[in-house]
């Protein structure tokens, strides 16, 4: 196992891992990283995918057969395919979420970049993103993989994670914040 693969743990990493290194030997990390992100963005997306995903009520030939339904319509296929089918035979869907995190991981360190995670009330532009990855990359001295995630519960500004750092400036913690502190003045 090399360096950049123990950055991962638990069963999801060495799924992530078994996985990385076969894109790694092939030389197609971007295209299944791409088919991955795919398949994570429409799991994100669609409730009733995330639901089939995580059952465990539905057999290993039907979560199979819906799975492969899935990536056809979406059009990935080779390695990705073949990755995500092995953990439905495997009876692992429910972890795929965490793996596709976990891959992630690895590529990011593989590349020399580190990954970051950006939490806003609303999406935010491309711009905007450019700009945060700008900021990030020079705070880190290195390149930055950022991811973006939305949650309108924050209500406004932004969560970031950089590796274990966090930086919470979200309007529901400094109003939260300003809660705590009227309490202790009454």
């Amino acid at each position: 196992m090399t360096a950049e693969t123990s950055i991962v743990s638990g069963l999801a990493g060495r799924y992530a891992t078994a996985l990385f290194e076969l894109a790694r030997d092939q030389k197609q990390i971007d295209a299944v990283l791409g088919g991955l992100e795919q398949l994570d963005a429409m799991i994100s997306g669609s409730p009733d995918l995330a639901r089939m995903i995580r059952s465990p009520v539905l057999a290993r030939h039907e979560q199979e057969k819906a799975v492969a339904a899935v990536l056809a319509k979406a059009a990935i296929t080779g390695l990705t395919a073949n990755f995500v089918g092995i953990t439905a035979r495997n009876r692992r869907l429910f972890l795929l979420p965490a793996m596709i995190a976990q891959f992630r991981v690895l590529v990011s360190a593989h590349k020399g970049e580190v990954a970051a995670e950006v939490t806003a009330a609303k999406p935010l532009s491309a711009a905007q993103l450019t700009a945060l990855r700008a900021s990030l990359a020079k705070v880190v001295g290195r390149d930055v993989r950022l991811t973006a995630k939305v949650d309108p519960a924050i209500l406004g500004g932004l969560v970031v994670r950089v590796g274990s750092r966090m930086v919470d400036s979200s309007l529901k913690t400094k109003l939260n914040n300003l809660r705590s502190a009227m309490k202790e003045v009454a």
